[in-house]
């Protein structure tokens, strides 16, 4: 019976040590900002850096103006993008005129769109109107969509 014991014993030593080691790299993971949250998609892994360019860019690209079948990023209205190590993206953008019907959905759009990357942890979308936009910031394929070569 006495050598059952210490069998026991140590068991419940290994248990309570292995919590004590989750907890220590759950806090640790918090401390470094990377710990794990769950979506109703599923569990959200930790992700370091910045996020993906080229995602946050096919992320924006989802976004079209209606009154023109081009996505807004080959239409050129994006200025700037940019990538924090801590997940945050600030994006700048203009609109074709000042007095676009879609002037207060598409900076809304483009941050929902953004918010979705994996990595993203917080997005920012500021309308600008210096430099003035005009057709030259198109993209070829816009062009060839629109027809104005």
């Amino acid at each position: 019976m006495t050598d059952t014991m210490p069998a026991q014993d140590e068991r419940k030593m290994t248990s309570q040590d292995t919590e004590l080691s989750v907890e220590n790299k759950d806090t640790a993971q918090a401390q470094q900002g990377q710990v794990a949250h769950w979506t109703p998609d599923g569990e959200v892994q930790p992700t370091t850096g910045a996020p993906s360019e080229d995602a946050v860019i096919d992320a924006i690209a989802t976004v079209h103006d209606p009154e023109i079948p081009v996505n807004i990023y080959e239409l050129g209205l994006i200025y700037a993008i940019d990538l924090h190590d801590d997940g945050r993206v600030k994006v700048e953008m203009t609109l074709t005129a000042p007095n676009c019907p879609s002037a207060q959905e598409l900076p809304v759009q483009v941050r929902e769109a953004v918010e979705k990357v994996p990595g993203v942890t917080s997005a920012e979308v500021d309308v600008v109107w210096d430099p003035p936009w005009d057709m030259s910031r198109m993209s070829d394929e816009a062009r060839l969509a629109l027809n104005m070569f």
